[in-house]
């Protein structure tokens, strides 16, 4: 079953939670789809499903930065040992190499790569438990985190729920058109086929005449 789908089939005011709580999770460190899942609440919410795209938006956000803040302090308690643990468990995602690819995002960029990693998916699940891993200043990881999230999440929501919106407004506009313009193909599609037909029987008929002519 589609996100989407499935989403629809839970209450309009719960999906603010659903959509929290897989963010919440992802941000931890556990390998969820919180990106597909916001896209397909804010998606929602342009279509009048009684989904506030405001009260989304800042569900989303206090998910991804509550999560983010767990998931340091849990890196920060856990520190190697929790790394290796999560390698073993998910493989795909905690290999060594993607842990020693957010690792050198980390140390060159600092603050950064808590900002922009919520932007990209492998990112998105490492940043809370590494930032705690290798003990950055909670201060600089809570600013990021929250100006990370506030972005991602709410930026996220508003392009979708607009783009929905601009994208049901056009195609109510247009849907005449778009039948009429169909019903056009439709006919000029059918005139041709009937026209070749006539074509190609007529030839087959002049080929046929002077057989007959012979006998």
């Amino acid at each position: 079953m589609h996100v989407q789908e499935w989403l629809d089939t839970v209450p309009a005011a719960a999906v603010y939670a659903v959509v929290a709580l897989v963010i919440g999770l992802e941000s931890l460190g556990i390998p969820l789809p919180g990106e597909i899942v916001l896209v397909s609440a804010a998606l929602m919410s342009s279509q009048h499903t009684g989904i506030n795209p405001v009260v989304l938006g800042a569900c989303a956000t206090a998910g991804a930065v509550i999560g983010d803040s767990v998931g340091y302090a849990i890196g920060r308690k856990g520190g190697r040992p929790l790394l290796a643990w999560l390698g073993a468990k998910f493989p795909r995602h905690f290999s060594e190499g993607h842990v020693a690819t957010a690792e050198r995002s980390f140390e060159k960029w600092g603050m950064w790569a808590v900002f922009f990693g919520r932007f990209v998916a492998l990112l998105r699940i490492f940043a809370g438990p590494l930032a705690g891993v290798l003990h950055m200043p909670y201060w600089k990881f809570l600013i990021a985190n929250v100006l990370g999230g506030i972005c991602w999440a709410g930026g996220t929501t508003a392009v979708v729920y607009y783009v929905g919106v601009v994208a049901e407004g056009w195609l109510k506009k247009f849907s005449y058109v778009g039948l009429a313009v169909a019903v056009a193909i439709g006919l000029a599609s059918l005139l041709i086929v009937k026209r070749r037909a006539k074509k190609a029987q007529t030839a087959a008929d002049r080929e046929a005449e002077p057989v007959g002519a012979g006998e």
